[in-house]
């Protein structure tokens, strides 16, 4: 069986001996729910891994749209990223604050692009403040680098794509929120949107995919046994869904670990789903309703 784990997660070792290293680049990709009262952005000033830049998933999107951190045009990425040092040929190496939560957006936004050497930071800025590694509040300045964007159509799905395959049965929609939002018996984090779940949709919260604490991604006989469990199919596409896109990564990242090629993710995912009028199963509360 294929485990490609070491192609796309590496260890706190090996980045701790590459810190130096003029091809490696390192990326904070820390993000939090709106509903978690922390800033990402101001924490990365405060302590981060050295020599690493911050990505802001909700600055480095698609600013027309009124949907959350929606991907931005292949130019518009390759500009931010020349400005931010980043660039062909470079290994770039993404991490988080939480260990296994934010990153996987991150890394499979520079897959889509067309970036073939990016990986995750195993366990994290968790990881790394525990073994006691360096950390800094210095901000690198990197010098622009020459980027090149070559846009994966086949990794992200829209609305219609999503509804289409729900309807054809020709993708599993595999949502990774927590299971009572999935059923609609706790409120989403963001307000005016119902909880529940596509008619279809294939329930697997996110922490089904992780260690117990929440920082890793369990080894690939434990990542298939949750795939199953939840009675998604192998042989089959999957796309993966989840509040706005960005934990839905997470099962990419899976994937490509277990070495399911087929996949891909619904970039607006449910906050799309239920705002442009898709039909709703399990209907839930909405947060800040009267």
């Amino acid at each position: 069986m294929i485990d490609a784990r070491s192609r796309w997660i590496v260890s706190t070792d090996w980045l701790a001996g590459h810190l130096d290293a003029p091809d490696v680049v390192i990326v904070d990709a820390s993000w939090y729910l709106p509903t978690s009262g922390r800033d990402a952005a101001a924490e990365y000033r405060v302590e981060h891994i050295p020599g690493a830049v911050f990505f802001d998933i909700d600055a480095i999107a698609d600013t027309t749209s009124s949907l959350p951190h929606m991907l931005p045009r292949p130019e518009a990425f390759s500009s931010t990223m020349r400005k931010m040092g980043i660039g062909d040929g470079q290994r770039i190496v993404v991490y988080d604050a939480v260990g296994m939560f934010s990153a996987a957006r991150v890394w499979w936004t520079f897959r889509l692009m067309g970036v073939e050497d990016v990986v995750v930071l195993d366990g994290g800025l968790a990881a790394w403040r525990a073994e006691e590694r360096p950390l800094t509040d210095d901000i690198p300045d990197r010098p622009e680098r020459h980027f090149t964007a070559r846009f994966d159509h086949g990794a992200v799905r829209d609305f219609a794509e999503v509804r289409h395959a729900l309807a054809g049965n020709t993708a599993q929609v595999v949502d990774l929120r927590p299971q009572a939002r999935f059923n609609g018996t706790e409120p989403e984090p963001r307000e005016g949107l119902p909880s529940g779940h596509m008619p279809g949709g294939i329930s697997l919260p996110m922490a089904e995919l992780l260690v117990a604490d929440g920082s890793r991604m369990k080894e690939a006989d434990g990542i298939r046994a949750a795939l199953t469990g939840a009675g998604i199919d192998l042989h089959r596409p999957i796309v993966s869904s989840c509040g706005s896109g960005v934990n839905g990564a997470v099962l990419n990242l899976a994937l490509e670990v277990i070495g399911h090629p087929h996949h891909a993710l619904f970039d607006g995912s449910w906050t799309e789903w239920a705002s442009a009028g898709g039909e709703i199963e399990d209907k839930g509360p909405v947060r800040g309703a009267a």
